[in-house]
């Protein structure tokens, strides 16, 4: 082909040829997948783990949800950072500190001796993994040029960023069982080790222009715009909506992100190139992330909750009810990245899978005192997986592709940052509203009742099912709205292109 020739999306007058079709690639995608898998786990791992590590620990009740908040905090702050750091001094330099630090950081909270300890280990483990989430996103986004194998690949990362919540329940559940609450954050040094000697021998490192400097105060108005937001509507769950410590921290992380964005307008290198924020294509796919990962967890934390609780469920036998949830997911990641989106477009897509997300939530809303899992939730799960499955991976792939190479890095950061950030909030909102509707419906009646205790335990988990399906509705009507029509171009080479 000659230099000249576009139509194959390279890079006119041959500056920089794409890299050559190596099977090392795929083993670069097994490496960065291994490494996902670690950090994505650690999002919900230790829920089903947490009774254990409280009863040997001490700890008091109002401390316990620190333990997962403490994570998703540091993930949220710090991911943008992250993503530009990696592409300042290199994304596998990036890549290899940030798997040995999660995993020093896991040994040290699998060696916790009261309550401070773990929640620093904790804190560590989502600084470190904010370094390590963007790199591999970006790895993957560079490795693979070519349309339709960056399509395949993506599938794989984004079934696993789907799933790896599920899965996170379940391998927490056998460890717990089988082992120590400790084996939850010490399975992480295991997995390090395959990330690291993988991306140690597989990957190349590569770095940006070298004239660019991090952007200071960009970096502290976000990670204190993101700390204050995440932080406020996790006060939401121990004191009140009207409490200064929800509504002052949520002003105060909203006025802070704004401040972020003017700045980025005028700053010489700045942290989030407001470029990456103004095609349509990428900001649906930045909210599909968001939106998707805020009504999931109605599905892992209140499911957890009704299965062990309600139906008698064992920590193990809780994460092998989600498996067919996965299944579905990785079936339809497949089918939405690889067929649908390439011949259709994600604006068909995308708002089908989000809308049966949404039936299948509300199916799951359904169930009652008397309920079975293979009566009231099984079906359920399989049609939410399926739904979520042509949401996240298509929506990654798109946040990504297009941007160029020097930008990849703080476009995978900033799809990472709206997963985290829209998990915490859902699981803050979620909650809020679901012990609402046991208070509420408790009104009146004896609460040494225990069937109305019972009954009232339902009604908050059915709220937030439904709350959930509302969440994955209006994600189908902005998904709609915002995605261009047509399938969307795979350039490979070409600077970002805006389209306002």
């Amino acid at each position: 082909m000659s230099q000249k020739t576009l139509t194959d999306g390279t890079h006119q007058g041959a500056v920089e040829a794409p890299p050559e079709a190596s099977p090392k690639r795929w083993w670069i995608l097994a490496v960065i997948a291994v490494a996902q898998l670690m950090v994505v786990l650690d999002a919900t791992i230790v829920n089903i783990a947490l009774p254990s590590a409280q009863a040997d620990l001490g700890f008091s009740d109002g401390n316990r949800q620190w333990i997962v908040t403490a994570y998703a905090l540091a993930f949220a702050s710090l991911l943008l950072l992250g993503g530009r750091i990696a592409d300042l001094f290199g994304r596998k330099t990036a890549f290899l500190i940030g798997v040995v630090g999660f995993a020093g950081v896991s040994a040290l909270g699998g060696a916790a001796n009261g309550f401070g300890m773990l929640v620093t280990a904790r804190a560590l483990q989502g600084a470190f993994g904010a370094l390590l989430a963007p790199a591999a996103l970006s790895l993957l986004n560079t490795t693979f040029t070519d349309a339709k194998e960056r399509a395949r690949a993506f599938s794989v990362y984004g079934a696993i960023a789907g799933a790896g919540g599920a899965v996170g329940l379940l391998l927490g559940g056998v460890l717990t069982d089988a082992f120590d609450w400790r084996w939850t954050l010490y399975v992480n040094v295991l997995i390090a080790v395959v990330a690291f000697v993988g991306g140690w021998i597989l990957l190349t490192n590569h770095r940006d222009d070298r004239s660019a400097r991090l952007d200071v105060p960009g970096t502290v108005l976000v990670a204190a715009g993101l700390f204050s937001l995440v932080y406020g509507f996790s006060n939401a769950e121990t004191h009140d909506w009207g409490s200064p410590l929800t509504w002052g921290f949520l002003i105060a992380g909203g006025l802070l992100l704004a401040a972020f964005a003017w700045w980025q307008t005028r700053a010489e290198h700045p942290l989030l190139p407001l470029r990456i924020l103004l095609d349509r294509n990428r900001a649906a796919s930045f909210l599909a992330v968001l939106i998707s990962a805020g009504g999931m967890f109605g599905v892992f934390l209140f499911l957890t909750y009704y299965l062990q609780l309600n139906l008698g469920f064992s920590p193990t036998k809780t994460g092998v009810a989600f498996l067919p949830m996965v299944g579905a997911l990785m079936v339809a990641a497949q089918l939405g990245t690889t067929v649908l989106v390439p011949r259709i477009g994600p604006k068909a897509v995308v708002p089908l899978g989000f809308a049966i997300a949404a039936v299948g939530m509300a199916w799951l809303a359904g169930i009652d005192l008397g309920s079975t899992y293979s009566g009231a939730v099984l079906p359920q799960l399989i049609v939410t997986g399926a739904g979520l499955g042509l949401v996240m991976p298509a929506a990654m792939q798109l946040a990504t592709g297009g941007v160029a190479a020097e930008d990849a890095g703080v476009a995978s950061a900033t799809v990472n940052a709206m997963q985290q950030v829209g998990g915490s909030i859902g699981t803050a909102l979620l909650n809020t509203l679901a012990a609402s509707a046991a208070t509420n419906y408790l009104v009146g009646k004896n609460p040494a009742d225990k069937l109305a205790r019972a009954q009232a335990t339902i009604e908050s988990y059915t709220t937030a099912f439904w709350w959930s399906a509302g969440l994955f509705a209006v994600g189908a009507v902005i998904a709609f709205l915002l995605y261009r029509r047509g399938v969307p171009e795979q350039h490979e080479d070409a600077a970002p292109v805006v389209h306002m």
